[in-house]
């Protein structure tokens, strides 16, 4: 079968390597998914240029995040069959509940989704919405179920009438957007470019910030919102953000910590005091588990959220999708069809 494979020193995307590998056969508890289509999250651009926290010691096959059709089931297989169509968790295998350490993830250290085949066992696969294209499903195992979990899981959930606060426009920020509004929220969305956020109001944000022009955002968060400040952050920069969300966020508000994109400001750091007064929280966020996967895609059905794509490359050009995601020139997903 048909695979890219990241070479261990790799340290830019040349480090992409295609080549051949032999199709897996599926264990007893097994199935084996012919993929459709892959979708890129940053995580794996750090992977290919060697900048991760986990060093790879093989090469492996990246992406966490696809879809496509159940082929074969191993022996003791009793939740799918051939013909399902279905995605594979990013966690394999998180089913529910706490967990005392993280397990091990596609895309590493385990192969991932960039491959004609692959062998999942049956915990970490679920079926994905009928009315999606493998396209749209393959946005979903990791950053569909990171926004769900900081939106709907972990803390308080998000309430109609609320607002949500979403930083920037990948395809964490813009699958919360969705589920927000579909919660009954108003969603204020930031980016640098005027470009993307008529494309996000177009989508259904309620309030766009350019933050190039209003580098203090968090104050024309406070105008947007009379004064009181938001009820969720999708804080996707980090430590070179963190400071704004504190004062943007409301009483009783949450902040879903999820990301690190943006660059140390240089200024007054971190400081989490503005947090105590106003009885705000910071939740780390990591993905989420079998069972939020399911509870997502259930959701998804029921108010007929598409997820936002914003191009599609074919597996000859995988490449291209990594340069793309790179430029950071798009608002959504960007997705890989194999």
């Amino acid at each position: 079968m048909k695979v890219y494979e990241v070479q261990k020193d790799a340290t830019d995307v040349d480090g992409l390597v295609r080549t051949e590998r032999p199709i897996p056969a599926p264990g007893p508890f097994e199935v084996l998914i012919h993929v459709r289509a892959t979708s890129l999250n940053y995580r794996d651009y750090l992977v290919v240029t060697g900048r991760y926290f986990t060093p790879l010691d093989r090469p492996t096959i990246p992406l966490s995040d696809g879809a496509g059709e159940v082929v074969s089931v191993g022996s003791a297989v009793r939740r799918f069959q051939p013909g399902d169509r279905v995605a594979g968790t990013f966690f394999q295998l998180w089913k529910d509940g706490a967990l005392s350490s993280p397990p091990p993830a596609l895309g590493v250290p385990l192969d991932g989704t960039l491959a004609e085949y692959i062998a999942l066992h049956e915990d970490g696969v679920v079926t994905v919405p009928k009315h999606l294209s493998f396209e749209q499903a393959a946005t979903l195992p990791c950053a569909g179920v990171t926004a769900w979990n900081a939106l709907m899981a972990s803390g308080r959930s998000v309430k109609p009438g609320e607002t949500v606060l979403c930083l920037g426009t990948g395809g964490v920020s813009m699958l919360a957007m969705q589920f927000a509004k579909a919660a009954g929220a108003r969603v204020i969305v930031t980016s640098s470019s005027d470009e993307k956020l008529e494309r996000v109001l177009s989508y259904g944000a309620t309030h766009a910030i350019n933050y190039r022009r209003f580098p203090d955002w968090d104050i024309e968060v406070a105008a947007l919102t009379e004064g009181r400040g938001v009820d969720h952050i999708i804080e996707i920069g980090g430590v070179g953000t963190l400071a704004r969300s504190y004062r943007a966020i409301g009483f009783a508000g949450k902040i879903a910590l999820i990301g690190f994109l943006a660059p140390p400001d240089g200024g007054e750091g971190v400081n989490p005091f503005p947090l105590m007064p106003k009885g705000a929280s910071l939740q780390g966020i990591g993905v989420g588990s079998t069972r939020m996967f399911e509870d997502m895609n259930r959701a998804i059905q029921i108010n007929g959220i598409s997820p936002i794509v914003d191009r599609i490359y074919d597996f000859d050009h995988a490449p291209d999708a990594f340069r793309r995601l790179a430029s950071r020139e798009f608002v959504g997903k960007i997705v890989v069809t194999v």
